[in-house]
């Protein structure tokens, strides 16, 4: 393997759900000899996509978790990250493209940018992650790349830049044309391993002409080189490849290629597109926070010589022990040496060092700066900093997103009991969306996750990798309560026993905040209340909003100001203040007018346009609101907004609705007001579980 970092590239590859990540990953895996033979994502051929290894995920022919590779192609060393398509497993998503210098977002050629494309390049522009876009599945009846273009800069505002044209589309398709040497592309051999070079097909000529002259004057503006060329008439390749790698790396292009994976047609040139315009480690910036001086910016080297320091951003529990999968930023790793958490300070030898090829691995003596590994026996959690001594060092951690779905479980025996909980315990560490935690009133086991898909694969993978039968309660929403109007408090907390008492006054106000959480707002003046007993109250407050009186559901979107108050010399404490502002809070949290909030889902219904009409009604049944819908005589789109609680189930009615020909995608949204009626049905329920477990 090529350990030259200009030689270096660490792509994803990202898309909606069956837009064809893993059948590209796979082809990809052949053409760079990593496989010797292609298999197909569904496992028809009993062996299943590469990259999907899990039993689940091809039984299902989804991707449930993200899969790490390295290829070499024309001389270059690629890290590969297949992530999954469907939201539910969004952590796998984000975890990736944390790691990643570039990425290749598939789009397919009907459905073209779908609610998924969306939050994927919201991910992207998050980590600042460049792109190139490949239109997937130009064979199929209603292919337009064209359209997919145009929707990239209408919907996701991409410069999106043709590099081909097709040639031929749907039954028709038979390859491409490379609007910088003007050639067309075919792909021979049975498995489209032959490239053949030819002239461009007459009736192409044109058509081709005018593109490459849209596709110059776009990248001309990334190059004063290239735009005297083209006026002086002497334009090379190498100008136009210099261009558009530097309007790409700068995140300004996207360079648009096209072909069929299925059909084995134009995977090679997008390799080649890898290769000369998504960027190596060193053409990043990097930073990490000096903890050693206020978090300072501390600008990382793409150096192997320098310290070492890289994130740990995915764990696996393997048959060895925890697998770690890391990026290094700076520096080099080999067995033997020492590195140190800087979240917990502890310093730990670097033991196996392997390179991931989906679930296999190959043991390695050295990584470099740049490089996306693996170790054993390394004790972390996912998104810590480990770098070598003396360096106190912290890389931004990624994004979690909060669960918004729960569910209960329970155990069939106590034989299962054990064993739920080491899949548990495992699974809470694997995956940061993934929480479980007893119910202090029902006792019950509580698990929550992104979406009922989520769930219901770590049921099943506990009962498969753990043989742990558990049995299963209704999906729970995660609702939260919140207060709708500003009031005043003022409490005493007094109370007094033998010897020393407890005595705690605090006034101020509280009040609705249109945005966050929870603020805690400190005017006291002339020590009213001493600084020591500020962050006490803090705390109380803090604990109160952790239950409330409605439903029992965390509290959320509160402003507390503290103005005024009182202590004791005596018998003030921190336990007085925080027993203070907890009694505040339920003192005056009815007259704050609490309301009931439920997870809005933002949800997207495909499907053929002839179940339209069925799959308005079936939106509006469930308290849907119609955002946007398009429809081009062949399919339908439905946008909407729509209640989590209202989608439990929503598979199977689809299904039978549209005959099984529809699918549909949800992502959170939103907390928005639960209506008159919802939320008096939840407060009965609320109070009437409430007496059952009183009874017990």
């Amino acid at each position: 393997m090529s350990t030259d970092i200009a030689r270096m590239r660490n792509i994803g590859i990202s898309a909606h759900i069956d837009s064809g990540k893993t059948t590209l990953t796979e082809r990809i895996l052949f053409y760079c000899k990593k496989i010797h033979k292609i298999h197909e994502v569904k496992g028809k051929d009993g062996v299943g996509a590469t990259m999907d290894h899990m039993e689940l995920e091809r039984e299902r022919g989804i991707t449930i978790t993200s899969a790490a590779t390295n290829v070499e192609w024309a001389d270059h060393s690629i890290n590969i990250i297949d992530t999954p398509g469907h939201v539910d497993f969004t952590i796998e998503v984000e975890r990736s493209l944390r790691v990643l210098d570039g990425a290749v977002l598939v789009l397919c050629s009907v459905g073209g940018v779908q609610s998924q494309t969306i939050t994927v390049d919201r991910q992207l522009r998050r980590y600042n992650v460049p792109r190139i876009a490949f239109v997937n599945k130009c064979d199929r009846i209603g292919a337009n790349p064209y359209k997919v273009r145009d929707q990239l800069e209408e919907k996701l505002h991409h410069n999106a830049v043709l590099m081909q044209v097709p040639i031929g589309l749907e039954d028709k398709h038979r390859g491409v044309v490379d609007l910088v040497t003007m050639k067309a592309l075919y792909f021979d051999g049975n498995d489209g391993e032959a490239v053949h070079a030819a002239e461009i097909p007459a009736d192409l000529i044109d058509e081709a002409k005018a593109k490459r002259e849209e596709m110059l004057d776009a990248v001309s503006m990334f190059s004063d080189k290239l735009m005297e060329a083209i006026l002086e008439d002497k334009v090379t390749e190498e100008l136009i490849y210099e261009a558009v790698r530097k309007g790409t790396i700068s995140r300004k292009l996207t360079p648009v290629f096209m072909g069929s994976a299925y059909k084995n047609k134009g995977v090679q040139p997008l390799l080649d597109g890898i290769v000369r315009y998504l960027p190596n480690p060193a053409d990043v910036e990097n930073v990490a926070m000096d903890l050693e001086n206020n978090g300072q910016e501390f600008k990382l080297k793409t150096d192997s010589s320098a310290p070492a320091v890289l994130l740990a951003f995915k764990l696996e529990d393997g048959p060895y022990g925890q697998l770690t999968y890391i990026r290094i930023y700076q520096g080099s790793l080999k067995k033997g040496d020492e590195i140190a958490n800087s979240r917990s300070r502890q310093k730990v030898k670097v033991g196996r060092l392997v390179r991931m090829h989906a679930d296999s691995m190959e043991d390695i003596a050295f990584a470099g700066a740049g490089d996306i590994v693996a170790l054993f026996g390394i004790d972390c959690a996912s998104g810590d900093t480990f770098a070598s001594p003396g360096l106190n060092l912290a890389l931004t951690s990624i994004y979690v997103p909060e669960p918004v779905i729960s569910l209960a479980i329970k155990p069939i025996d106590n034989k299962a009991l054990d064993k739920m909980a080491k899949a548990l315990n495992r699974f809470t560490k694997e995956d940061p969306t993934f929480r479980t935690h007893v119910d202090p009133e029902s006792h019950e086991t509580i698990i929550q996750g992104m979406g009922e898909l989520h769930l219901d694969v770590y049921v099943e993978r506990m009962k498969r990798e753990y043989n742990a039968e558990v049995e299963t309660g209704k999906p729970q929403v995660a609702y939260r309560e919140a207060i709708s109007s500003r009031v005043e408090f003022d409490y005493t907390h007094k109370k007094q026993t033998g010897g020393a008492g407890q005595f705690g006054r605090i006034i101020g106000t509280i009040e609705p905040m249109a945005e966050g959480t929870y603020e805690f707002v400190n005017q006291i003046k002339g020590g009213r209340i001493p600084r020591e007993f500020i962050p006490s109250c803090d705390k109380g407050f803090q604990a109160a909003m952790k239950k409330g009186e409605l439903i029992g559901f965390p509290i959320t979107g509160v402003r507390v100001t503290l103005t005024d108050g009182a202590y004791h010399e005596v018998d003030s404490s921190d336990h007085a203040f925080q027993a203070a502002a907890s009694g505040a809070f339920r003192q005056v949290y009815r007259k704050a007018r609490p309301q009931i909030l439920e997870p809005i889902m933002k949800v997207s219904v495909e499907g053929p346009s002839e179940f339209a009409g069925n799959i308005f009604a079936s939106i509006n049944q469930r308290r849907g609101i119609i955002v946007s819908s398009v429809e081009d005589g062949i399919f339908s789109r439905v946008d909407a907004e729509v209640p989590l609680g209202e989608m439990f189930g929503y598979s199977t009615v689809l299904r039978s609705l549209t005959q099984g020909k529809a699918e549909f995608t949800m992502e959170f949204l939103k907390y928005g007001r639960v209506p008159a009626n919802v939320a008096e049905e939840l407060v009965a329920r609320h109070q009437e579980n409430k007496q059952k477990e009183r009874a017990k």
